[in-house]
């Protein structure tokens, strides 16, 4: 328990015969990138608004750095919901300004910090610009702020990039993971599976309102690896064997182990048998592992 931040325990939510949650548990390690995936309306949105206490379990306890959920705790988590909700009539600068002060930070404070990050995601000169004038993407910018400028120990991104190009969703990436690097624990949710291959050190995912699994990516991604391998031969043809199945695709064959075929038996068949030029172990996407697991629900 001590190394994670946020701990969801049997966490139930229910709207009039609607389950949103079902006895739903995660743990968030520290200073992690916490990748919450499920397909649509699956619950993820309604376990953030909880953990954000914008609104509350109908049973179960969110735990927060060790101690139970407070009202406190708000200042220390920043939250960048899907639905952006910026003030489209208000400037940049002083909407900003506003927000953070009621995160609880000192005017001076929030103006220096506020300072630093318009230097540092070089947008200055919007600072007087109401926020109707901006594109999506550059008020997606502004609610990143937002979200970061009370240095939260907490950082909850949903669907971050959407409404980015591809240059600007580099940056805001890069920023995640210094974010990271620095020490802060996020909570990433997302439909882009690449994006969680590239940045997430655990994974949870919820479908159907429930936990399906969650751990570190990489025993994840061993939970879901069969005995099956990619093996490229000079020649067109495998030889027939007791020892494993291959799909043919010219040279490239994806071959799987039969029961009891241990890897090394298959291995100096191969060798024995045909001129290799390449041979690796076939290991799901974290898209491959989300279809499946969704589609055999």
């Amino acid at each position: 328990m001590a190394n994670n931040l946020l701990i969801v325990k049997n966490v139930d939510k229910r709207y009039g015969d609607y389950t949103a949650l079902s006895e739903v548990n995660i743990s968030v390690p520290k200073g992690s990138i916490y990748g919450l995936l499920g397909p649509n309306g699956a619950g993820k949105t309604t376990l953030m608004r909880i953990i954000n206490q914008i609104t509350a379990p109908d049973s179960g306890e969110v735990i927060f750095d060790g101690v139970k959920l407070q009202k406190d705790h708000i200042s220390y988590i920043g939250y960048m919901p899907e639905e952006r909700g910026l003030y489209k009539k208000m400037k940049v600068g002083e909407q900003v300004l506003y927000l953070a002060q009621l995160k609880g930070m000192p005017y001076k404070d929030a103006n220096a910090k506020l300072k630093f990050w318009f230097k540092k995601l070089d947008i200055f000169s919007w600072w007087n610009k109401k926020v109707e004038e901006l594109s999506k993407g550059m008020a997606q910018k502004i609610q990143f702020v937002v979200t970061v400028i009370h240095d939260p120990k907490l950082l909850i991104f949903d669907e971050p990039f959407s409404g980015f190009d591809p240059i600007n969703a580099s940056i805001i990436r890069k920023e995640i993971l210094e974010l990271r690097d620095s020490g802060k624990t996020i909570i990433f949710s997302t439909h882009r599976m690449e994006s969680v291959e590239e940045i997430c050190d655990h994974i949870g995912l919820i479908n159907r309102s429930k936990t399906i699994f969650e751990g570190p990516i990489e025993e994840i991604k061993k939970q879901f690896t069969n005995n099956t391998f990619d093996l490229e031969v000079k020649e067109k043809d495998l030889k027939h064997n007791n020892l494993f199945e291959s799909v043919d695709c010219n040279k490239h064959h994806q071959i799987k182990l039969k029961e009891n075929v241990d890897l090394k038996e298959a291995l100096h068949f191969i060798n024995k048998n045909h001129e290799v030029i390449s041979f690796k172990k076939n290991i799901p996407s974290m898209e491959e592992i989300f279809i499946k697991v969704v589609e055999d629900a």
